[in-house]
């Protein structure tokens, strides 16, 4: 009887772990099935995708590289002073390899806003063949005497290039112009355009612009005109709150004596004036 117990013990665990062993089985068999069921249609997805991604970068490499995107139009906007053709020279050796599709709008803008009197440049794209360019340039404000010559500067107190005899909007060179890179240089000489800027204007009203010369405004408080009469420079220290009739009054007392006169002092209510020899009137 012991013996018979002992088998049928052997029996059922010879059984249970044939079950276990079919049951493992059967759930790796699931697992491999799900796998294959989800895993592979990813997988073939994946390639797919990948697949087109390469064929659609090689089509779109080869066809906006192609002849149809070659620049054949650079339409240039609101240049002045800047001359037209050195701006198209830009943009076109910017373009001629990419093609106006792929040409670098940022290197373009960066090469244009190089120049002196651009202030700054938008640039666009016209397809298939085009580049667009609009420039906001800088405006002259001022003719100022350097060390190195006469240049414009504009409202911002910024030098733009040097001036020629042709700038008739400009007829009166200013002196006093800081040209060190302190920090109170550019507010000092935004004063100074201001000043300058304020006298053209009375002097317009006075008819007076073509008596001038030049203006000193190293000092703005104290600002000094040089005017010509009789063939001879005359110096005129101007009142600032009332260029215009100081200064006409100054020409108006120097009126054919101007052999005899070495300064004017306009300052006041009347002129004083300072001849070579004979001292104050």
């Amino acid at each position: 009887m012991a013996k018979r117990k002992v088998t049928t013990k052997a029996r059922a665990s010879s059984t249970k772990l044939r079950a276990r062993k079919t049951s493992s089985r059967v759930r790796r068999a699931a697992a491999l099935d799900g796998v294959t069921r989800f895993g592979l249609p990813l997988l073939i997805s994946a390639v797919l995708i990948v697949g087109i991604a390469v064929v659609v970068t090689t089509f779109y490499s080869s066809a906006t590289s192609s002849e149809f995107f070659n620049v054949r139009a650079i339409d240039i906007r609101g240049i002045d002073r800047t001359p037209l053709e050195d701006v198209k020279r830009v943009v076109s050796s910017e373009v001629e390899k990419p093609g106006v599709w792929n040409a670098d709008l940022g290197e373009i803008k960066a090469k244009i806003e190089k120049f002196p009197f651009v202030k700054s440049a938008a640039v666009s794209r016209m397809l298939p063949a085009g580049i667009r360019v609009d420039v906001v340039e800088r405006e002259p404000a001022a003719v100022v005497r350097l060390s190195s010559g006469d240049y414009l500067v504009d409202t911002e107190a910024v030098v733009l290039a040097k001036a020629t005899a042709a700038e008739k909007n400009f007829p009166v060179v200013m002196q006093g112009w800081d040209e060190s890179k302190t920090v109170t240089a550019t507010p000092d000489n935004l004063a100074r355009l201001k000043l300058y800027k304020k006298m053209l204007d009375e002097w317009k009203q006075f008819d007076l612009v073509s008596r001038v010369k030049e203006v000193n405004l190293k000092n703005a408080r104290d600002p000094i005109a040089t005017i010509e009469d009789s063939g001879r420079a005359i110096t005129v220290s101007l009142a600032k709150d009332n260029l215009g009739k100081s200064l006409r009054a100054a020409v108006e007392a120097v009126s054919g004596k101007g052999t005899k006169v070495r300064s004017v002092n306009a300052e006041g209510v009347s002129p004083v004036i300072t001849y070579l020899e004979l001292g104050n009137e």
